[in-house]
């Protein structure tokens, strides 16, 4: 076969196809451009979703005659310095942007430089140039892009319904606009506004940004976020990162920026998880926000055509810097929990307005055996023990409350989560605040506890054990058991001493002293049904979470579980003492805060 050039026109559809994939593609090259200018205000206008037209007109610098002519010709740039690609730091560089959409679509360019008494006007149409005109623009650049793909008609037939190649152009100008919050953005489509950002007028930077994310992100995100500041080796990350309980079910609400630049990266997000993986199921994503600075010779911007991949040439620093900022920052959170879980608890009472009462149940009131750790809390908080538990009453109300006499001093400011009231159904503890009311998950909330201890002492190399009186033999499978002896030896760093007993069962003979209470059946099989899915070439070092959370939730307190008012506040003390505490291991939170305002309007007094 004959080899042969292709001519311009060619090579510029080409071009297009790798820059321009859909009408949202268009818009981003061009806002990016419209930033690079300096403008402090960007209108975007659309219609039938941007294939029939797109509108941007920015206030930036804008171009001379001369330069209007050469920004629409390929590999002509501003923003390169000489041959040097490395050092890029502009947003939009590449020089087939403006040409590539020209050579698809009929495009006209109007610009006005800044200080100069004229505009300028040209049209390009499938690649075809017009002489530049004078024209009338009070300042800056306006790109007005008709029937976009005409000259490509197989393009047109992978194009979206309208309004979803218009909500991909919303979400293109939005991440852009999150990460410049100085600057104000319009969307419009007809006479409908889509988006509409007004500039930032705060001089903090963290203050600019959360106003702009909250407003693309929602109030619900600003009020359940904490701030996230580090540097290390020339990387700077700041931003926000949403608080566990505040998670969705997919990574819609991940925004990650490099350098002002909206990217969507396997390494970034892989860190986000790495993050919270030892809050979250793995079914749910955190809501974030984060960007990244670094110097232009670290990454690279170029691995693809459209910018929306990069790649970092120290790749572990950028990791470990993302995953140990983002942890920091929730344990600077401390228990607390988003209020998304007090307003669906608000709406869950609301829904149940004018429905039947509620149920009584019974359970069992008999004493039982105090749960180790708590009474460890208990010794040091100076409340006298509630009354006395009848042991000829084998049944009682499942509300169980003690006498005012018995509760810690009312409205403490030492006491976020409050004074314990009453214990419901056997599960959930009910504590006074100063503003209102708190319900803790007993189970939840311990299971946190437990799991952040444990993951302490082994941090500290002082793992307690504590040798059963009695081994326990624990039958399994015969492949399940071959699993836990293999890693017999990593199970007994953990404070789980077992070994192999004949084909198919292990004998424990010590756990760990957290776990002394625990089910020793189950917290073995649980754990053998983990190491089933977990790497063989991972240590369980490396999985630390998994298996402690695994250990924690056999070694927490129960559901069904009588406290005694002193238990009951102790594990409220600890709550407020331990970092993550607002969720379980899960990521489901472990208590519900109640306003007094919130209640009184329930019953019609607000």
């Amino acid at each position: 076969m004959t080899i042969r050039r292709l001519d311009d026109g060619l090579v510029n559809r080409i071009a297009a196809g790798e820059v321009i994939e859909r009408p949202a593609a268009a818009v981003k090259e061009l806002v990016e451009n419209a930033l690079d200018a300096g403008s402090g205000q960007i209108e975007v206008a659309l219609r039938d979703g941007g294939r029939a037209r797109i509108l941007v007109q920015d206030d930036g610098l804008g171009m001379s005659r001369d330069d209007l002519m050469l920004a629409v010709e390929r590999h002509c740039t501003s923003k390169l310095d000489g041959d040097d690609l490395v050092h890029i730091r502009s947003l939009g560089f590449r020089g087939e942007a403006l040409p590539s959409i020209g050579a698809v679509s009929r495009m006209t360019v109007s610009s006005r430089a800044d200080g100069a008494e004229a505009a300028w006007q040209l049209s390009v149409e499938g690649g075809a140039l017009s002489a530049p005109a004078p024209a009338a623009l009070p300042r800056g650049t306006r790109v007005e892009v008709r029937d976009l793909f005409y000259a490509t008609p197989a393009r047109l037939k992978f194009l979206k319904q309208p309004r979803t190649e218009t909500q991909h152009v919303v979400d293109c100008v939005q991440r852009l606009a999150m990460a410049h919050p100085a600057v104000a953005f319009t969307v419009s489509e007809g006479e409908r506004s889509l988006l509409r950002f007004t500039a930032s007028a705060a001089s903090d930077l963290f203050a600019a940004r959360l106003f702009r994310l909250s407003a693309a992100m929602g109030k619900h995100f600003a009020e359940n976020a904490v701030p996230v500041e580090a540097e290390r080796e020339g990387l700077r990350l700041t931003g926000y990162i949403g608080l566990p309980t505040f998670n969705r079910a997919n990574a819609g609400m991940q925004y990650l920026f490099v350098n002002g630049r909206p990217v969507k990266d396997r390494l970034l997000h892989g860190a986000i998880r790495g993050a919270y993986q030892d809050f979250l199921a793995r079914d749910r994503h955190p809501a974030v926000a984060l960007f990244l600075e670094c110097p232009p010779e670290a990454v690279d911007v170029n691995v693809h055509p459209a910018k929306a991949e990069v790649r970092f040439r120290e790749s572990a620093t950028v990791r470990g810097l993302i995953v140990s900022a983002c942890k920091h920052a929730l344990a600077q959170a401390g228990h607390r929990a988003s209020s998304t879980v007090s307003q669906a608890a608000l709406g869950a009472f609301q829904a149940g307005y004018g429905g039947a009462g509620p149920r009584s149940t019974h359970g069992d009131n008999r004493p039982q055996r105090p749960t180790p750790g708590l009474m460890e809390v208990a010794a040091s908080y100076h409340a006298p023990l509630g009354p006395a538990m009848h042991e000829g009453f084998d049944v009682a109300p499942s509300a169980r409350a003690e006498s005012p006499e018995d509760a810690a001093p009312e409205h403490d400011p030492d006491y976020p989560l409050g004074a314990a009231r009453a214990q419901l159904h056997a599960n959930y503890i009910v504590a006074q605040t100063a503003e209102g009311l708190v319900i803790v998950d007993q189970h939840a909330a311990h299971e946190r506890l437990v799991y952040e201890r444990m993951k302490r002492q082994l941090a500290e190399n002082t793992v307690a054990t504590q040798m059963l009186l009695l081994p326990e033999v624990v039958e399994l499978e015969e492949a399940a058991a071959g699993r836990l002896a293999e890693r017999a030896e990593e199970l007994a760093e953990l404070g789980l001493a077992l070994e192999a007993f004949g084909g198919g069962a292990v004998v424990v003979r010590e756990v760990p002293a957290l776990l002394v209470e625990a089910d020793v059946q189950g917290l073995v099989r649980d754990l053998a049904d983990e190491l089933a899915e977990l790497d063989q070439r991972l240590s369980l070092k490396e999985r630390l979470e998994a298996v402690c959370s695994t250990m924690a939730c056999h070694g927490s307190v129960r559901s069904g579980r009588r406290l005694s008012v002193q238990e009951m506040n102790a594990l409220l003390r600890q709550m407020e003492a331990t970092p993550h505490s607002g969720q379980c291991n899960h990521g489901r939170p472990t208590y519900v805060s109640l306003k007094l305002a919130d209640i009184e309007r329930l019953f019609g007094r607000r």
